[in-house]
């Protein structure tokens, strides 16, 4: 035992032991006592924890109350109901709110709050509010990984943070808001699915239209197959094997001997609950693919690794989008088509209150005049002639900015050539390679239009039109007829004063291309 300082012996009870004389007795009751010679000194204590009461906040309370206000310059800015800063830019009150963080096309980025429980719907409507989209159709979230080339949309109803969640925290993951046309379009064509790859599995001996082949994926009963060949890359080899597949209600199969349905041929592949289908970009450079048309399964709870891919290229893009689509209707069934009733109905909910006419409150004050007359102005009443006389003011207004626009004496810097800049289908100087992926990811549907600068005639621009799942490029030519400038797509037989004006027409009018203009590709910048 060390003991440090100066001490001294005191043994208890030696006084008794003494007078008693026994020396047994002495070693038996003695105890050994270590005390210090030096006490401690009383003047030093230790630090102690203050206790902080509450009058301490009410006398904190009154110093601030007793300091005179500063008023506001700015009231206007600082309330609620006008702030210009946005509700969902702001922390939360409540602590079930989450951060996260989605991009726009354009690389820029915006951090908004959403609940435990928010579907990729919301966020949607909660991003076209604070980014004050023109339309509230055909927005979409999508999950993008760039290093491994992997995209997807999110269905409407799913949870954003349980996707979120499913990442690897090292990974490049992030949610990419954009418009997609083609979410529901296997609703509103069904003839995406060809024929060839309907099979019947219900050994019935009548064949299945595209159409009876929805309605079955969206009833409980028995429904038919998606069958055909699909390359398929070999595990931890470069190569690609040419495989029949075959896609069921139980999961995905594929024959070990050509396209035997045999159930001794038939090899157990995924299960469609417990995935999710991937498009992949660029596959060509990244894995090898034989074809540009490539998608991929993986796990929908793991981390994405490159080992849990099972990517598989299709022979054209009708195809590839079939299997996708069948994916996800095996997979969601009546959940999807009650996304897409809803994905309809969303645009008259989010307007606000209507009138049985159809106008909002705001313009049910509004009301049509006419002041050709000497008289003053009169209201129109008749909606008929309203709508006449609208349809008349457009077009003369049309009429006075061609012939300002077309004068021969006025300076051509004078002439408002840029209107189509301030167009959101116009995107400049994007390449073709850029335009055909910009398209492909907001949906290969007909009438998908953009207008660009040609990158190899001067003073040129491109028409970008998809049709029938493929993008076809048409050149816009400046020409001179009269003294005055034109824009035309068939060698001067159609004249256009300007680009608005080529695109108002071929949206009523085919002319020489293959289908009308219908959904402008747009990006939004959050």
């Amino acid at each position: 035992m060390e003991v440090a300082g100066p001490w001294t012996e005191v043994f208890e009870g030696s006084e008794r032991n003494e007078t008693s004389g026994g020396a047994s007795d002495l070693l038996g009751s003695s105890t050994l006592t270590l005390t210090p010679l030096i006490a401690d000194s009383p003047s030093v204590r230790r630090s102690q924890p203050i206790l902080i009461t509450a009058n301490r906040s009410r006398g904190a309370e009154l110093l601030s109350s007793s300091v005179p206000s500063i008023p506001n310059p700015f009231p206007e800015l600082c309330s609620p109901s006008k702030s210009p800063v946005l509700i969902s830019s702001l922390p939360p009150t409540t602590i079930d709110k989450h951060l996260i963080k989605v991009y726009g096309e354009d690389s820029h980025s915006r951090s908004v709050w959403v609940s435990q429980e928010a579907t990729a719907r919301e966020v949607c409507h909660m991003l076209v509010q604070t980014a004050h989209c023109s339309d509230q159709e055909n927005w979409a979230l999508l999950e993008l990984l760039p290093a491994l080339g992997l995209e997807r949309c999110l269905e409407d109803h799913e949870v954003v943070l349980e996707v979120k969640g499913s990442w690897s925290l090292k990974g490049d993951t992030k949610f990419v808001f954009c418009k997609n046309y083609a979410k529901y379009e296997f609703f509103r064509k069904p003839v995406l699915f060809p024929e060839s790859m309907i099979s019947d599995s219900a050994d019935i001996s009548k064949g299945m239209t595209s159409s009876q082949l929805i309605q079955n994926l969206l009833r409980s009963g028995t429904c038919p197959e998606i069958q055909g060949f699909l390359h398929v890359k070999e595990s931890s080899r470069k190569a690609w094997k040419r495989v029949y597949f075959f896609l069921r209600r139980s999961g995905l199969y594929n024959s070990t001997k050509g396209s035997s349905k045999e159930p001794r041929h038939l090899q157990y592949v995924a299960d469609l609950e417990d995935l999710n289908v991937y498009t992949v970009v660029n596959s060509r450079k990244l894995y090898g693919a034989p074809a540009d048309f490539t998608f991929c399964i993986k796990p929908s709870k793991n981390p994405i690794r490159v080992q849990d891919l099972k990517l598989l290229c299709a022979e054209n893009e009708q195809s590839r989008t079939c299997w996708t689509s069948a994916f996800r209707l095996f997979k969601y069934g009546k959940q999807l088509h009650c996304n897409y009733q809803l994905s309809k109905s969303a645009p008259r909910s989010l307007e606000g209150s209507k009138h049985k006419d159809g106008k909002p409150e705001s313009e049910a004050s509004l009301v049509a005049m006419d002041f050709s007359g000497k008289a003053g102005g009169r209201v129109i009443q008749n909606p008929r002639e309203a709508q006449s006389v609208e349809m008349e003011e457009g077009q003369a207004w049309r009429r006075r900015e061609s012939l300002r626009c077309s004068l021969t004496n006025l300076n051509s810097n004078a002439r408002p050539t840029s209107i189509h800049k301030s167009q959101p289908w116009f995107h400049g100087g994007v390449s073709r390679k850029e335009t055909q992926r910009l398209i492909e990811k907001q949906g290969l549907v007909d009438g998908m239009f953009l207008i660009r600068e040609s990158q190899q005639h001067a003073q040129c621009f491109v028409l970008s039109l998809c049709h029938k799942l493929k993008t076809k490029h048409y050149l816009v030519i400046p020409c001179e007829e009269g003294g005055r400038k034109y824009f035309t797509m068939d060698d001067g037989l159609t004249l256009f004063i300007d680009l608005l004006q080529l695109v108002e027409f071929h949206q009523i009018n085919k002319g020489i291309l293959p289908v009308c203009l219908k959904h402008p590709c747009v990006c939004v910048a959050l």
